[in-house]
């Protein structure tokens, strides 16, 4: 027999019930409420005597008696029963029992939900963080410098980030996993395949590697949570057309705020320990519904302005690259290569921190993913892929020709260099190697486009710059990263407007900023408040240590 498992109301809102994909429900928090949501025909085995009270549960009809000998009763939903296999049918049972008694069961051909394995895991790890505290709050862990004082902090241990961590040496790694090692494991669109983005967030949210099945089952999820409010896409038609793409993409995460489940719960009152509820809601919808919004950004700026509606038989990247209006094979499984290498690269990066950083005052997802993109717009974190993709255009303007000599690229990486400017897409905050992103990256290249006039390019400089670095002795690494790469694919695809490639990379941090920020909540994660110095202290500290 299918085992029922607790489970509480992800919504605080409103004391209505319903079951569509912008409802409401719940205003009160009631401890006796139990859901059962059923996604598809499914057999279910028992025994006789077991039957009769399955199928009271499963129809909503009351029992005689409840477990403990008390009555139970059934509020009738708002809505009629929605016999679309595909969609889900929530009945919602209010049982006068007191203390306990809350059971939860999902079927979706029998696959577990991602929230169900997230739940699961809550307690366990808010234990591990109150012992950590507890046991182990005075622990050191490092000694804080004037060097990172006045250089950005690099170094600084100061932030708790479950989703991934940067090894200087061996790069990313979502989960302790390499991005080889992800390659390999997570699903994909079909055998062999680049990791489908939609697994990388479960590995993301639960450190728990999915079945293709689990994987196929969370795709429709976020397809279910995608619909787009007409007001969000009038908020971005009033801005000028030439206003830059993370301008519009901003605006409109901006509009979708006003359907944020987390403030509505906790402005119902809702208890801190389920904090986490409402922002897993948001979260979730927030990745749904960005590669429509995206897209249509992409269509109004640089196409027709036709939409291009999503696909509900593709996975996440397949379908963004769709809604773009491209459908080659290969630019769908680039796609989801790109969106699964660039979704989290720990937590002190500009855009992952801003959103933490934001969020801590329990601003809610849209608010701190809307500001993390303002910090992703900056040439310095998340435009860089647009400068490399300009500088190589450069390079072939120069020469009239992307067939050129290492002696000739070398004359000109020197004139970059002595005028004042960097070269784009080399060295890294954190790495001292090559970045395992620009191989992937790479290696895709190699695979599918091996003669590609930019792509030879592109790995010419990857043998001229490193050595060129090296002798001048300015920069601890050398090496390409994910940004050296990344624009010469998508301009051999067909999506040539560089402009527009921060939103790419925006639609594919929300993966790895939303699971964090669910944990943030989870983990009753404080008000973020570091203690600044002046100028005046910062000098009289060190003339002391003198």
């Amino acid at each position: 027999m299918t085992k029922l498992q607790t489970c509480y109301p992800k919504s605080a809102t409103s004391s209505k019930v319903g079951i569509e994909r912008d409802s409401h429900v719940i205003s009160k928090f009631k401890p006796k409420i139990r859901i059962i949501h059923i996604y598809a025909p499914e057999i279910i085995k028992t025994d006789a005597a077991n039957f009769r009270e399955l199928v009271q549960r499963l129809t909503g009809k009351p029992e005689d008696k409840g477990r403990d000998g008390s009555k139970s009763k059934t509020i009738p939903t708002k809505y009629p029963m929605d016999l679309n296999p595909n969609k889900g049918m929530n009945m919602i049972m209010e049982e006068e029992e007191e203390g306990g008694g809350e059971e939860f069961m999902n079927l979706q051909n029998g696959i577990r939900d991602l929230f169900s394995e997230l739940r699961e895991l809550v307690p366990e790890h808010q234990e591990r963080v109150k012992k950590l505290r507890k046991e182990h709050g005075s622990v050191e862990l490092g000694k804080i410098t004037v060097d990172m004082v006045l250089g950005g902090m690099r170094g600084m241990t100061a932030l708790l980030w479950l989703g991934s961590a940067v090894d200087p040496d061996e790069g990313i790694r979502f989960r302790s996993m390499t991005i080889p090692d992800c390659q390999k494991t997570l699903p994909g669109a079909f055998p062999g395949g680049e990791p489908l983005p939609e697994a990388v967030l479960w590995l993301l949210l639960t450190g728990k590697i999915p079945s293709k099945e689990q994987v196929d089952s969370l795709a429709q999820e976020l397809r279910s949570r995608a619909t787009i409010p007409d007001y969000a896409y009038k908020a971005i038609d009033a801005l000028p057309v030439h206003a830059h793409a993370m301008t519009q993409f901003t605006t409109g995460v901006m509009a979708l705020q006003v359907q944020s489940e987390f403030q509505k719960a906790y402005e119902g009152g809702i208890p801190k320990a389920r904090y986490w509820e409402p922002t897993y809601e948001d979260s979730m919808n927030l990745i749904a519904r960005l590669p429509s919004i995206a897209a249509y950004i992409y269509r109004r700026k640089y196409k027709d302005g036709k939409i291009i509606p999503m696909d509900d038989s593709l996975d996440y990247g397949a379908n963004y690259a769709h809604m773009l209006g491209f459908d080659d094979p290969e630019m769908l499984e680039f796609m989801r290569l790109y969106i699964s290498i660039h979704s989290d690269h720990e937590g002190g990066n500009v855009s992952s921190h801003t959103a933490h950083l934001v969020a801590t005052p329990l601003s809610d997802p849209y608010l701190a993913f809307a500001a993390a993109l303002n910090g992703l717009a900056g040439p310095l974190h998340g435009l860089a892929n647009q400068e490399v993709l300009r500088w190589i255009r450069s390079i072939v303007a120069e020469f009239g020709t992307p067939d050129i000599s290492t002696e000739q690229l070398s004359d000109y990486i020197h004139k970059t260099l002595n005028s004042g400017q960097v070269v784009p897409g080399y060295g890294h905050g954190v790495l001292r190697n090559t970045d395992p992103r620009y191989t992937c990256q790479r290696e895709f290249a190699l695979k599918h486009l091996p003669n590609d006039p930019l792509f030879q390019l592109v790995s010419k400089i990857k043998e001229v710059v490193p050595p060129i670095l090296t002798k001048l002795g300015k920069v601890k690494n050398p090496w390409p990263n994910v940004d050296a790469h990344s624009g010469v694919l998508l301009n051999y695809y067909g999506l040539t407007e560089e402009n527009y490639y921060t939103v790419l990379f925006g639609v594919a941090r929300s993966i790895g900023v939303g699971p964090q920020l669910i944990w943030d909540r989870a983990l009753g994660l404080p008000l973020e408040r570091p203690k600044s110095v002046t100028l005046e202290k910062l000098e009289a500290l060190c003339g002391k240590s003198s």
